[in-house]
């Protein structure tokens, strides 16, 4: 049993480093999903192992704060404040730091990839339409949204797992990463203008394809729908500040709420659920259980160890992180890598390596696909190159500059 556990295993994190299967019509949710199914119905696990491995608390605050975003989503809210930004009348670098300051904050409590979702094609558009270049400020967008996603325990979906899993104190974790996420935004805000110069118009773009484009049809503003969606966010954050209920039924009751709506209809908000994250979240879980069971990571940490590879120390640790979490993704790293999550600081640093290191290639982050894919269909096509050019950069000072403060909070 623990070889054919092994195979499945091996077999779905070759998927999440390929985003596929060859040969398969198969996402990396697709590939999960095959795996849990495998590993329950060859017997690893029965089916109420495989309910029990699944972290409901992770998955219900994840739902929850979907909904929440599809409600600002629908109330124009992201279009609006998205158009206020692009509209102001000041100088690119200024207009770029406003653009990151505000998906930053609104990443810290919408989630990173909805405020992509959400933000990106308008942006473009506003670009063009302003004779701006769109590929800084989209890819400054990508930048901010992951390294602004960091700043709370509910900015992303690793951030979502980790803070449940450890149980870690939402205020503290938010005190402990305020100052390398502003940081992190100052620097992508440095290294943007530093690789725009010369570049903010449009005629004098680099790197950028022009194509045929499609425009997106703006969300007004619902004022009432965006105040009353505005309201509940607030409401859940204060009761995490300041309530000791669990998070996610305070989540869950702020997003029952949102659905009693006279003029939203519930399958227009569910229909904005990414359904295919919480079925890779369960399908992970379930891979992982089985795989725990066999005893045999518990065997590769004794036997890293007895090689000098402590994988609980921070430094270790910290580059753990940062490779897996590029070569199979963020979550699935974060899951790999939580068991060995016993140092006080773990947490803040599986939260911040493996979100920041998201910023590294196109496919180190849903954030980046999400924006790169919003541009394509604007008629603004960015490459790898390009991406790479402030990536790579972006990602290397900010994680240098966390690695820094990791190592003044822990001690030296």
């Amino acid at each position: 049993m623990t070889t054919f556990v092994l195979l499945v295993f091996g077999l779905v994190y070759v998927g999440m480093v390929l985003g596929g299967l060859p040969f398969l019509q198969l996402d990396r949710t697709g590939v999960a999903l095959l795996g849990a199914i495998a590993v329950v119905a060859g017997g690893a696990l029965t089916v109420e192992e495989a309910a029990r491995a699944v972290h409901l608390p992770t998955v219900l605050l994840l739902f929850a704060f979907m909904i929440m975003s599809a409600q600002m989503q629908l109330g124009g809210f992201y279009d609006w404040v998205t158009l206020r930004v692009a509209g102001l009348n000041v100088s690119p670098p200024l207009l770029l730091a406003v653009l990151i300051a505000a998906v930053g904050l609104l990443s810290a409590v919408f989630s990173n990839d909805v405020v992509c979702l959400a933000v990106a094609p308008v942006l473009v558009q506003a670009c063009l339409r302003r004779g701006l270049n769109p590929l800084p400020f989209a890819l400054a967008l990508a930048c901010a949204a992951n390294i602004g996603s960091a700043a709370t325990l509910i900015g992303n979906p690793q951030n979502m797992l980790i803070g449940q899993s450890l149980a870690m104190s939402f205020v503290g974790y938010a005190v402990d990463a305020a100052l390398p996420v502003l940081l992190g935004l100052a620097l992508t805000w440095a290294l943007v203008v530093l690789g725009a110069r010369g570049h903010w118009q449009l005629e004098q773009r680099s790197g950028v394809v022009p194509q045929e484009g499609m425009t997106q049809p703006l969300q007004p503003l619902q004022r009432w729908q965006t105040a009353k969606g505005l309201g509940v966010a607030l409401a859940v954050l204060l009761a995490f500040l300041f309530s000791p209920w669990p998070h996610e039924v305070v989540a869950l009751v702020g997003a029952g709420l949102l659905l009693l709506s006279r003029r939203l209809h519930s399958s227009r908000v569910l229909g904005l659920v990414d359904w295919q994250l919480l079925v890779l979240f369960v399908g992970l879980f379930v891979v992982n259980a089985a795989l725990e069971r066999t005893g045999e990571p518990a065997r590769w940490v004794a036997a890293a160890a007895a090689h000098g590879v402590q994988l609980e120390q921070p430094s270790t640790l910290f580059a753990a992180v940062f490779v897996l979490s590029n070569l199979v993704s963020n979550v699935p790293a974060v899951m790999l890598l939580l068991p060995v999550a016993q140092h006080p600081m773990a947490g803040t640093l599986l939260a911040l390596v493996s979100t920041f290191a998201g910023n590294l290639f196109i496919v180190g982050s849903i954030a980046n696909i999400i924006v790169v894919d919003a541009a394509r269909r604007q008629g603004v096509v960015i490459g790898w190159r390009q991406h790479a050019a402030l990536g790579i950069p972006v990602t290397l000072c900010t994680l240098a500059m966390v690695a820094v403060y990791l190592w003044w909070r822990i001690g030296g």
